[in-house]
């Protein structure tokens, strides 16, 4: 595995502050029941890095104390944190709303049986990896057998409600580029999602997120051994539009990891890029408010705000 953040650390990318936290995203552990070639945590079955139960306790206490209405969970699978269900349960009990980054096909594992009813159930928001309507291009990207896993995933929870006009239970879809390219504009590829799904699988869903692939870990890494890092990141560069500093997600997210600790954002916390002033914990935020703070930038920030713009809300 090549590191990316010594090509990364020198940059000319502007300063920006955070505003007021409206987000809370918290990866809950690394393990995952796919290792796909674009993930920027590097997650996989053999990953053994979770949450312990202390830390995660302190999840329920920093969204009251900060008065914060988003909980974002992410890993890996955060789903098989053993105390998944137990978090969703309390946060949705405060009031907040809870956004599982779902890769779909975890729907189908030991012990996940009903999973997708508990996520109806407590109304979570499901964001989905679904990298293309194609079968040949999502198992090039996350494995043989993802795609036909994915579609019948999507299906039941189709019939859960989610997607469905009119449900309240919101099931969006997150494209990534299969190579050291730009996301297509997210409007236009929506709607040839929408038309071929609902057509061949009778699919529906909200919106589709198109995310930029992120020059670090598996990603970034394999750019260097083919040799296209440099020109990826000059794409980047050519690219940037000065109008998506006001919307990048850093701005009203505060980033944890497994440990607890603070970063600006995910992939901050993959390049072991701290918040400014020093290493601090989720339990900081219950007496400390970041809003103002300087944001730490590098190069691969140009990966946010190049072309249509990327976050984890798709295009900005």
């Amino acid at each position: 595995m090549h590191e990316t953040i010594t090509l990364l650390r020198a940059t000319d990318f502007p300063a920006i502050e955070r505003r007021t936290v409206e987000t809370l995203q918290v990866n809950l552990g690394y393990k995952c029941n796919q290792s796909c070639v674009h993930c920027h945590v590097n997650a996989g079955p053999n990953r053994w890095e979770m949450m312990d139960e202390q830390t995660l306790d302190l999840i329920p206490l920093v969204l009251s104390a900060r008065g914060i209405k988003t909980l974002d969970l992410t890993g890996g699978a955060p789903e098989l944190h053993t105390q998944f269900r137990r978090l969703v349960r309390t946060a949705s009990r405060l009031g907040v709303k809870v956004i599982d980054r779902c890769n779909l096909t975890i729907l189908f594992e030991p012990g996940q049986k009903d999973l997708a009813e508990f996520l109806a159930e407590h109304n979570v928001e499901i964001v989905a990896s679904l990298p293309c309507y194609s079968l040949e291009n999502v198992d090039k990207q996350r494995g043989d057998g993802v795609f036909e896993k994915s579609i019948a995933a999507l299906q039941k929870l189709n019939a859960l409600g989610y997607g469905q006009p009119g449900s309240g239970k919101v099931l969006n879809l997150v494209y990534n580029p299969q190579g050291p390219n730009l996301p297509p504009n997210q409007q236009a590829l929506e709607a040839d999602y929408k038309r071929e799904l609902n057509a061949h699988f009778g699919i529906v869903f909200n919106s589709l997120f198109t995310l930029a692939n992120m020059p670090i870990k598996r990603f970034g890494s394999m750019l260097i051994s083919k040799g296209t890092f440099r020109d990826y990141m000059q794409l980047l560069k050519d690219n940037y539009q000065e109008q998506n500093l006001d919307s990048v997600m850093c701005r009203s997210t505060v980033s944890v990891d497994w440990q607890g600790f603070l970063y600006d954002c995910d992939f901050n916390q993959q390049l072991s890029l701290p918040v400014p002033g020093g290493r601090r914990h989720l339990r900081d935020l219950l007496e400390a408010d970041l809003s103002g703070n300087t944001i730490c930038v590098a190069d691969h920030c140009y990966g946010c705000t190049a072309g249509q713009g990327s976050s984890c809300g798709g295009a900005l």
